[in-house]
């Protein structure tokens, strides 16, 4: 969450800072206002607790003067002391459950840097490579849900008949793709990143600490018997293994990463981009997720961006860099660049990475630190995220750009390794 302390002593730069996000004038107030109560109400309940430990100690010194009147009279404010301590002590835990929920309603700053705008249209294009309109126009290129329907690799209604809509089968070489591309995100970072397995389902603390609630309840899955989310990406599992710790100063940066499977409702999105592998209510991705002290959080943003590009350049998949404006970001991010594939089969650019800097906001909500030095106040460190490969729009993509005239697939030159051929074909094991 924000600085608590910034909507008290600087409530119109955070107001403003906050409808670049397009929160409410009275949201922000609404927040200030629990806060400030809040303060008044727990001044009141110490006040109240040192007036009732001086009268204790009050008596104490009349019943040793044998002064009896005087400590009965004194039990009397003790008593009606103590009445209106019980209701403002109930008022003080009111007001810190509304302020809390206030507050963790509230986003992120956006950085001052990040173009202003409310929607997708205003995002800017800061990098784009291997893509030029020419070399797609004297070739047709079928979308990938038609190319791997016909070789057997992808089974969308099987899907459907298991599950519902937006999901996906993918069977023999189209499974060991996904697979393939798993592997190889994980070799290029191995390097870099301490390689994790995490659980697949968090509870409400560690979905609250990345941002997620309560905001976008409505957009994940629950488990109706247990208090158990589904996560829509591994930077929840990965972030809150430190949830309620202190780190010393030189464990940072840590450098996470998980491959998951995630699982996102999509509310409101029937009929758009729902075709294939563009969108999906379960997915694969390999996830990175840094860690750092704030001064080195730029150093650490252009590392994981490379990160990011790296295996999109490895592959030859034709890409650009967005800068997200204001309208764009994530809750919780400050600064978020969008990394998207170019499909030709479907002639749209498919988001396969966002890269984020989350700044102190879900450290503050995860109650995550560190120490600096044996002796020293603890900080909040930052955090950035980012998909090292998401592998369903990357599967569609390479399926668009290396389909061939006989309807096979060319296998990247990264990934025959981990393939073990060269080509697609939908052969079956044994030669079916």
């Amino acid at each position: 969450m924000i600085d608590s302390t910034l909507l008290l002593e600087d409530f119109d730069n955070s107001a403003r800072r906050l409808a670049r996000k397009g929160v409410s004038l009275d949201e922000v107030t609404a927040a200030r206002d629990a806060l400030v109560e809040r303060t008044e109400v727990l001044k009141r309940v110490e006040e109240m607790r040192a007036e009732r430990n001086r009268l204790s100690k009050e008596i104490g010194g009349l019943m040793g003067k044998g002064d009896k009147a005087g400590a009965e009279a004194a039990k009397a404010r003790v008593a009606a002391l103590k009445t209106g301590l019980e209701e403002n002590e109930a008022r003080q835990r009111e007001l810190d459950e509304i302020a809390r929920d206030r507050l963790l309603r509230l986003p992120n700053f956006p950085d001052e840097a990040v173009p202003d705008g409310t929607d997708e249209s205003a995002n800017v294009v800061l990098r784009m490579e291997g893509y030029d309109p020419a070399d797609y126009r004297d070739r047709s290129f079928r979308p990938h849900w038609e190319v791997a329907g016909d070789l057997g690799i992808f089974d969308q209604d099987r899907a459907s008949k298991i599950s519902g809509s937006m999901f996906a089968v993918l069977r023999g070489q189209g499974s060991k793709l996904l697979r393939a591309l798993v592997d190889f995100a994980f070799r290029l970072n191995e390097a870099v990143y301490e390689e994790h397995v995490v659980p697949s389902v968090v509870n409400s603390a560690t979905f609250t600490g990345t941002g997620h609630l309560p905001k976008f309840e409505t957009e994940a899955y629950r488990f109706r018997d247990d208090d158990l989310w589904a996560i829509p990406t591994g930077e929840v599992p990965l972030t809150g293994m430190h949830r309620d710790e202190i780190l010393s100063g030189d464990q940072l940066p840590l450098r996470y990463m998980t491959h998951t499977s995630c699982f996102r409702r999509e509310a409101g999105s029937a009929g758009k981009d729902t075709r294939g592998m563009q969108r999906l209510h379960e997915f694969h991705k390999v996830e990175l997720v840094r860690l750092c002290r704030p001064e080195d959080v730029e150093a650490e943003f252009e590392g994981l961006l490379a990160d990011a590009i790296r295996p999109i350049e490895t592959l030859k998949l034709p890409y650009r860099v967005l800068g997200l404006c204001t309208g764009d970001l994530t809750f919780a991010s400050t600064r978020t660049y969008d990394i998207e594939v170019y499909a030709p089969g479907t002639d749209r650019w498919l988001e396969v990475s966002s890269v984020g800097i989350f700044t102190d906001f879900q450290m503050r909500r995860s109650n995550i630190r560190f120490r600096r030095a044996a002796g020293e106040r603890p900080e909040f460190p930052y955090a950035l995220n980012g998909s090292g490969l998401a592998t369903p729009r990357v599967w569609a993509a390479i399926v668009e750009h290396y389909q061939q005239p006989d309807g096979t697939i060319r296998v990247p030159d990264a990934l025959v390794e981990f393939m073990g051929t060269d080509v697609i074909d939908g052969r079956r094991p044994g030669g079916q």
